[in-house]
């Protein structure tokens, strides 16, 4: 099956410290390593955070929808409840490439 671009938004959950980093927050070592080896085989292909909110955003390459969620729930913060998932939408890239 092709694979698809995503657009993806994550928000800080309600375990989520505002009285610390990001790289001082609960399991923060796991969560890096586990979203970079997303990263390496080509899943997530852009990531951050987005400056003023609670949000990060996502482009990710996958098949489907439920994959997103499936791969995002193994996510050491969606465990926690540092990070949850809020938006899934596909997203037709029409110039440029990732």
């Amino acid at each position: 099956m092709a694979q698809t671009v995503f657009l993806v938004t994550r928000s800080r959950g309600p375990r989520w410290n505002d009285s610390v980093s990001m790289e001082q927050q609960d399991q923060w070592p796991a969560h890096a390593d586990f979203m970079d080896a997303l990263n390496a085989e080509g899943f997530l292909a852009l990531v951050g955070p987005v400056e003023g909110t609670r949000y990060a955003l996502l482009l990710v390459h996958a098949q489907n929808e439920d994959q997103i969620h499936q791969r995002l729930s193994e996510d050491p913060w969606s465990h926690n409840g540092l990070l949850q998932t809020t938006e899934v939408r596909r997203w037709t890239l029409r110039l440029g490439t990732v």
